[in-house]
C-alpha cells in the first residue's frame, strides 16, 4: 500500500538495523528527502575506512546523505531542508533540542526494546544479558531525554534464551 506524501522526511540511521525501516518508507512512497548518518570511520584490524550502511542504500536510491561529527554542525542544511517530520532508526547519537524543534511533525524513533525497559544505545544487548522473556519494537516519539517520549505502538518477540545479538537483529 503506497502511502505517498508530501511530508519532507528525513531519515536518521546508521547500522544494518536501520536498512529494513528505510526500504520501507521508500517502498510505500515517502519523500524522503535526506538521510542523515555518522561520518564514514575506519573499523577492523587494517582499519578499512567503512561507511555506514545505511549510507550506502542512500546512495544507491540518490538520496542525499548528511554525515556530521555534531548534528548543531548541519543545522543550517536542515533548516534549508525545510523536514516535517524525520525518523530515528539506529542512529547512534543523541538529537538536541535544537534539532528536535525544526521538525514540526516531530521525530520518530524506532527503538528495538519494548520501552521503557531498555532504553539507551544497547537495547538488543540489554535484552539478552537481562535474561529478558520478551523483547520488541517500540514506535516512539522522540523528546530531550534519552527514550523518554510517548510510545505510539509495539510489536512483541518472545525469546526463548538462546537468542544471538545478530539473531535478535
Amino acid at each position: 500500500m503506497s502511502h505517498a506524501t508530501k511530508d519532507r522526511l528525513i531519515f536518521f540511521g546508521t547500522d544494518a538495523f536501520s536498512i529494513p525501516s528505510l526500504i520501507k518508507l521508500l517502498a510505500e512512497d515517502w519523500n524522503v528527502i535526506a538521510v542523515v548518518t555518522k561520518p564514514d570511520s575506519r573499523t577492523g584490524r587494517g582499519r578499512e575506512l567503512t561507511i555506514p550502511a545505511v549510507k550506502r542504500l542512500a546512495l544507491a536510491k540518490g538520496i542525499p546523505v548528511l554525515q556530521p561529527t555534531k548534528l548543531i554542525d548541519i543545522t543550517e542544511q536542515l533548516v534549508e531542508l525545510k523536514p516535517s517530520v524525520g525518523i530515528v532508526v539506529a542512529y547512534g547519537k543523541i538529537i538536541p533540542a535544537s534539532v528536535l524543534a525544526l521538525f514540526p511533525r516531530g521525530l520518530i524513533n524506532v527503538h528495538a526494546s519494548l520501552l521503557p525497559r531498555h532504553r539507551g544505545a544497547s537495547p538488543i544487548e540489554a535484552a539478552i544479558i537481562g535474561g529478558d522473556e520478551a523483547t520488541g519494537v517500540t514506535l516512539m516519539l522522540l523528546d530531550h531525554g534519552m527514550d523518554t517520549g510517548p510510545t505510539y505502538d509495539a510489536a512483541k518477540l518472545q525469546l526463548g534464551g538462546t537468542e544471538t545479538r545478530p539473531k535478535l537483529y
